[in-house]
């Protein structure tokens, strides 16, 4: 079973973190949703969800919630070859800080990049056998 990857419908950055992560994902570890869509709320416990952030929530095949820089490790991880060394390496800072820096980068992303470049961006064919509402 997949990890699923819950993102910003809304963040031009998150679209294209998915679309990266679709194109590198040779094993088919992930499937993609946004977040507060059907699949978030059918996986994600709604204990779980005050408090999440607005970016980037994994949601692991085993039913781990993961944040911030626990998502981003465990989405390199996952990856495999050299993105698994950058997560290896990554691991090495302090939670705290890598957290730290995963927030300010997300408390900044809109305004760096903007929404998706259409209302509703049309996945490319490969990946949209791997979306779920």
């Amino acid at each position: 079973m997949p990890d699923h990857v819950f993102y910003d419908g809304d963040c031009g950055f998150c679209h294209g973190s998915v679309r990266f992560l679709a194109a590198h994902d040779r094993s088919g570890a992930f499937r993609f949703a946004p977040l507060g869509g059907p699949t978030f709320l059918g996986l994600v416990p709604e204990a779980s969800r005050p408090g999440l952030p607005d970016s980037l929530v994994i949601h692991t095949e085993d039913g781990r919630v993961l944040v911030k820089g626990a998502a981003l490790l465990h989405c390199l991880h996952r990856l495999g070859g050299g993105y698994r060394a950058l997560a290896a390496a990554l691991a090495l800072l302090p939670r705290a800080l890598l957290d730290a820096g995963y927030a300010a980068f997300a408390r900044n992303r809109k305004r760096w990049f903007g929404g998706p470049r259409d209302a509703c961006p049309v996945p490319p064919g490969s990946l949209r056998a791997r979306l779920d509402p």
